[in-house]
């Protein structure tokens, strides 16, 4: 049991359960095991090399003096 999380996480899970067609404990549990036994073992780099390649470069630019730091839990 996970206590105190945001609704939209609770919402999400059980859509992704629903899709699964099993209980959103069951979700939980493969989510869980996915991402902590699917990383385990391997370098951030080679995690990171997995993003794949999406966007365009100007989508990831920084703007002077905009650090977007209020639009951080957006």
């Amino acid at each position: 049991m996970v206590r105190n999380l945001d609704e939209r996480i609770v919402a999400a899970l059980q859509r992704r359960a629903a899709e699964h067609g099993w209980s959103a404990e069951a979700e939980h549990r493969a989510l869980l095991e996915e991402i902590l036994l699917r990383l385990r073992g391997r370098s951030f780099a080679e995690v990171i090399a997995e993003i794949p390649e999406v966007g365009e470069d100007r989508d990831f630019q920084r703007v002077a003096g905009e650090t977007g730091a209020d639009r951080v839990f957006d």
